[in-house]
């Protein structure tokens, strides 16, 4: 299905740019709080802490006030704690206001339904079409009320608190924090401190234009840093809205999310929790599917974007799903990617164990993968140029069954993802620079 505004993850772009205007954001809220089908309703909206973020949060809140809707404004939220509100409140919607891992120039709108869960394509078609056709105002006597909630993070906190092992807790172990300065930056340090880490928090000072600048997951060279120089047991990384978390063990070593699910799926397997697959996506690294599939754990790729993860994993009765980026979805735990609870999740088998962080991921073979991002100006019909196909089928027969090529546009940024992966580092990278090199030729 064909969307001008939504993308992987709502919709996302340049601030001051079509579509993240004030007046589009508006007009968006309108026609979101229009779609439901309701004349009065509830919505949550959160943000990160982009400086943007105050002038969207405005804008949301006049369109959904003036579709009838009641408002409940949490402030810096992660997004994952957005959902859980939603549900908790009863709410017919949750609105973060986040561009992810981008900068701060940056910023973006995402939906969840009144189950904290992605919205489907059809309904985010549904919300353009109305957005396109302009905003309606009430009658006064049906306008929506606004409100902040001021325990909003106390109470997202308790769940997170809530969701951790009873007969389990961080004490011993000394954990590297880096929230890229985001909407993780109070809760994550609060949240395992209380469970009685020691904490060394990077990334928590965030000021409106910092966010994810050479920090967080997308940038874990500071936090390898920081744990090897003050010789803790392993670190975190979230990202800015706080859905994502990347790890590094002793050593320094970034265990990625594909190494996090394969933690999480033995450790649910041993306890009887595991229900169904495992799903991973197309950029999911051979390495975790053939293992998996060695243990008797059945594994299923989806497209790329965890929304399409939590589609198949509720299709096929699955509870455990993620990405290599960090996205990482427990179903058994909450209903959407959450950094902080995946993290604890992973810190409750290091301690139940007893093994380091680099020995639980141990096992897991990771095959040579090399992702070049090629910058695009417009639309490219991938599918259409046969000099593109050709060099791929070339590449594919030439790695028979001992590796992949993944070819895609991006779905949040104006680039084309060039992924080969293989068993041999030389010849992945000379195949993915071929192929990258014939996609330039149409940028």
């Amino acid at each position: 299905m064909s969307k001008k505004f939504f993308g992987t993850d709502g919709i996302r772009g340049r601030v001051g740019e079509e579509p993240l205007t004030a007046d589009f954001a508006l007009r968006l809220a309108n026609a979101a709080a229009r779609a439901t089908g309701l004349s009065r309703g509830k919505v949550v909206i959160g943000k990160d802490t982009r400086l943007s973020g105050y002038m969207f949060e405005s804008a949301l809140e006049a369109g959904f006030v003036s579709a009838g809707f009641d408002v409940f404004m949490t402030g810096p939220l992660p997004t994952p704690g957005i959902a859980y509100l939603t549900q908790k409140f009863g709410a017919d919607m949750g609105v973060v206001i986040s561009a992810s891992h981008n900068q701060y120039f940056d910023n973006g709108i995402k939906f969840f339904d009144g189950a904290g869960a992605k919205l489907s394509d059809e309904t985010e078609a549904k919300i353009e079409r109305m957005t396109l056709e302009g905003a309606i105002t009430r009658d006064s006597a049906e306008l929506g009320k606004a409100k902040r909630i001021d325990s909003a993070l106390a109470q997202y906190e308790e769940f997170l608190l809530a969701s951790f092992p009873a007969d389990v807790n961080l004490e011993g172990l000394k954990l590297v924090v880096d929230c890229a300065h985001g909407a993780t930056y109070k809760v994550a340090p609060r949240v395992l401190s209380e469970l009685g880490a020691e904490i060394i928090p990077i990334g928590c000072s965030p000021n409106g234009r910092n966010i994810n600048a050479g920090c967080g997951s997308t940038h874990p060279e500071l936090l390898q840093t920081t744990v090897r120089g003050v010789g803790a047991h392993l670190g975190l990384a979230l990202d800015g809205d706080g859905d994502r978390v990347v790890m590094v063990d002793h050593e320094g070593n970034v265990v990625d999310g594909d190494q996090l699910l394969y933690l999480l799926a033995l450790g649910r397997k041993r306890d009887g929790l595991l229900k169904g697959p495992v799903v991973g996506t197309v950029m999911t690294n051979l390495g975790l599917e053939r293992k998996l599939q060695s243990l008797g754990i059945e594994f299923m790729r989806s497209k790329v974007g965890d929304r399409h993860v939590l589609e198949m994993l509720r299709a096929h009765g699955g509870v455990l799903g993620g990405e290599a980026s960090g996205h990482v979805l427990c179903l058994d735990k909450a209903t959407t990617g959450d950094g902080v609870l995946s993290a604890l999740e992973v810190l409750a088998e290091v301690k139940r164990t007893g093994k380091s962080l680099a020995e639980l991921v141990a096992d897991m073979p990771r095959y040579p993968q090399l992702m070049i991002n090629v910058k695009i100006s417009g639309k490219i019909d991938l599918d259409g140029h046969e000099g593109i196909q050709a060099a791929r089928r070339e590449i594919e027969s030439g790695l028979g069954d001992r590796g992949r090529v993944v070819l895609r546009a991006s779905g949040t940024e104006p680039l084309i993802r060039v992924m080969v992966e293989g068993e041999n580092q030389q010849e992945v990278e000379q195949a993915a620079q071929a192929l990258a090199d014939q996609v330039r030729t149409l940028a």
